[in-house]
């Protein structure tokens, strides 16, 4: 009975050290995934504040459309939103990782982190014009005078570069599991050489 008693210990001992590293893995998955849906909040935020941003004074009247900068903006967060559900679906579905899928991951982690890094980039030097102007061709400040359109594109702006903060760590933890999975190369140089000691005591 004793050792009936301490074949099932031991069994169960290691069906649940077998348990553990899914349990764990389950949970890597769902942080994920967490932060693979985080972006679609901030895009869509973007999105919206951006589409709705336009104002019309004396001055004249502006849109978010009249700017190419701000309109690839709203083009690259809607992308970003798209893939975001997308990623966070698959990465969602408990499957193993195998090379085609890290590899994927990778791929479009990096490019899309280039995409709104990049949108992010050019619409800040429309609005650093914006403020500040550029006295070398006589632009003035736009934002003088049509204050709140330029308060809307910051914020539309500053939620930009929280997906690009998301991206950056998603584009990292892809990085991580893809290159895991390769072992580490093996230094053969010294392979067969006997070094001895130059003197002895």
């Amino acid at each position: 009975m004793a050792d009936k008693k301490s074949s099932n210990g031991g069994g169960d001992s290691a069906a649940g050290m077998g348990m553990e590293p899914s349990r764990e893995e389950g949970s890597k998955n769902i942080g994920e995934t967490l932060l693979r849906l985080l972006p679609i909040a901030l895009c869509l935020s973007a999105l919206v504040i951006m589409l709705k941003n336009s104002q019309s004074n004396d001055f004249g009247s502006l849109s978010y459309s009249d700017l190419g900068a701000f309109r690839y903006l709203v083009h690259a967060n809607g992308v970003c939103a798209g893939y975001s559900l997308l990623s966070a679906i698959v990465s969602a579905v408990p499957r193993p990782l195998t090379m085609p899928r890290a590899w994927t991951f990778f791929v479009l982690d990096q490019v899309f982190t280039y995409i709104i890094l990049g949108a992010g980039a050019v619409s800040t030097e429309v609005m650093y014009l914006a403020y500040e102007g550029n006295a070398a061709i006589t632009w003035s400040s736009a934002c003088g005078s049509f204050g709140l359109f330029c308060h809307k594109a910051t914020s539309a702006l500053a939620l930009t570069f929280g997906v690009v903060i998301c991206y950056a760590v998603l584009s990292l933890i892809s990085s991580y599991k893809l290159f895991s999975k390769y072992d580490a190369p093996v230094n053969t140089s010294s392979k067969g050489i006997e070094i001895t000691p130059a003197f002895y005591a």
